[in-house]
């Protein structure tokens, strides 16, 4: 391991410190969606078109991918990362500010298929673990960024613009050093699984809803401000956690089984947070929400075959999750009770836990039925 290690410290940088700007941008929008209500005089929902506008850019990066990925590198993503970020600190007003999360996405989109597979074939039997410990360091970021966020008193300008300094330092000691092609010269075509996509989908506009909406959430059963942050904050240290631990262990658990954990314990965190205290739960919430997309990622790559575009089909099919729930629930939150996003998010957990119980098992059932004599 130690030697892999090695042989692609370079791909380990540039993917660990994309990965730890990635979090720190997408923690933000949490408690700037409230501010940015307030100072531009929109809605939550209004406001939430930030997040919907990154998912958007995401989706455009993932396509692009898909078209061109061969022309890729980390410093041109660290370049449209850290341009978006700097159009959302400028303060030119809310449509530049949309079209800032909107470009900040597309390179978010292009680092998380540029990075993820490579990381997962660059390790061989332990590249599960690697893709965690990725994944995990997005979870870094999005600890500190709330925290950040309340000590320069909730002004998401001057967040956003720490934002794009540091991409842009980043990208200075960024190079293509340790490139790896996931699976070089693997063909065959997409084989398209649509009901791990749909999966996908959902647990994706889960997380996104957790991560965009719970500070505003927070807000609506009396957390102050800095509470809320402070709550996304130790939400992540739990995500973290999380997937910390899955370095260590994601090669013990089938893909899928992993996947209906999250659901699991994302239902129990929310329903408890509905019925009992909703602070006390959103934390560990964040536990659960981290192991949805390895989860998601390594089942359909399995499924869906090695062709170099599979992956863009993967994150494409999550990112439709991210663009259109936080959007969709945000505008139900508007109309609801204090503790409706809890009790919304909650049953949907569940019942798509259902779902995914009743897709495995009919699976299994699939796999071990004899075949057909002729």
């Amino acid at each position: 391991m130690r030697g892999m290690i090695g042989a692609h410290l370079g791909l380990l940088f540039a993917g660990m410190a994309t990965f730890i700007l990635m979090g720190a941008g997408q923690s933000l929008y949490g408690p700037a969606v409230p501010v940015f209500a307030r100072d531009f005089g929109l809605s939550l929902a209004g406001a939430s078109g930030v997040i919907s506008a990154h998912w958007v850019g995401c989706f455009i990066g993932v396509g692009a991918m898909f078209a061109a990925g061969h022309l890729a590198t980390p410093r041109r993503l660290l370049l449209v990362m850290a341009l978006g970020a700097a159009l959302m600190a400028a303060g030119w007003g809310w449509a530049v500010t949309l079209a800032g999360a909107l470009v900040f996405g597309m390179g978010y989109g292009c680092a998380t298929v540029l990075f993820n597979p490579r990381f997962l074939a660059a390790f061989g039997a332990r590249g599960p673990a690697m893709l965690s410990l990725l994944n995990a360091t997005f979870g870094i970021g999005a600890i500190i960024a709330p925290l950040v966020f309340v000590a320069l008193h909730s002004q998401p300008g001057l967040s956003f613009a720490l934002v794009a300094g540091l991409a842009a330092l980043v990208l200075i000691g960024a190079s293509d050093d340790g490139k790896v092609a996931p699976e070089a010269g693997a063909q065959g075509g997409v084989r398209p699984d649509w009901a791990i996509l749909a999966f996908g989908a959902v647990g994706v506009g889960m997380e996104a809803c957790l991560i965009g909406l719970g500070p505003a959430a927070l807000l609506r059963v009396g957390e102050t401000e800095a509470a809320a942050a402070g709550l996304l904050s130790a939400f992540f240290v739990a995500f973290l956690a999380a997937r910390v631990m899955l370095t260590f262990c994601a090669h013990l658990i089938a893909p899928f089984s992993l996947y209906m954990l999250a659901l699991a314990g994302m239902a129990l965190c929310l329903l408890g947070g509905a019925v009992v205290a909703p602070a006390l739960f959103y934390v560990p919430a964040g536990a659960f929400a981290s192991m949805v997309f390895p989860g998601y990622f390594v089942e359909a790559a399995r499924r869906m075959g090695r062709d170099a575009r599979v992956a863009p089909v993967v994150i494409g099919a999550g990112l439709i999750g991210g663009i259109s729930a936080p959007l969709l629930l945000a505008q139900a939150l508007d109309r609801a009770g204090d503790r409706a996003f809890f009790w919304l998010l909650g049953g949907i957990a569940a019942v798509v836990l259902l779902l995914a119980a009743l897709h495995g098992r009919m699976r299994a059932m699939a796999v071990s039925r004899p075949p057909a004599k002729a």
